[in-house]
């Protein structure tokens, strides 16, 4: 699996999974920080990557697309309860 870590994602994360064997890369070390969600989705759908995010905007770009990628995964962890 090659994820793409969207911006409300801490940069860490990408280190941390690497280490974990995971091929990941943060939109912020490619230039995308700035980057749109249309813009991340294609990127991702070039390199073949999962966009990991926190954004459920992902979700309805994807549909209203019609898209069959790239696939998302969204964590909405409610923080007060990690806590």
């Amino acid at each position: 699996m090659k994820l793409l870590l969207d911006q409300g994602l801490p940069r860490s994360a990408a280190a941390l999974l690497c280490d974990a064997g995971i091929e990941t890369v943060h939109v912020s070390e490619i230039g995308m920080a700035e980057a749109e969600d249309a813009e991340i989705i294609q990127r991702a759908r070039k390199e073949e990557r999962v966009v990991a995010t926190l954004d459920a905007d992902f979700h309805t770009l994807l549909a209203l697309d019609e898209a069959t990628s790239p696939s998302v995964m969204r964590n909405s962890c409610d923080r007060e309860a990690a806590v």
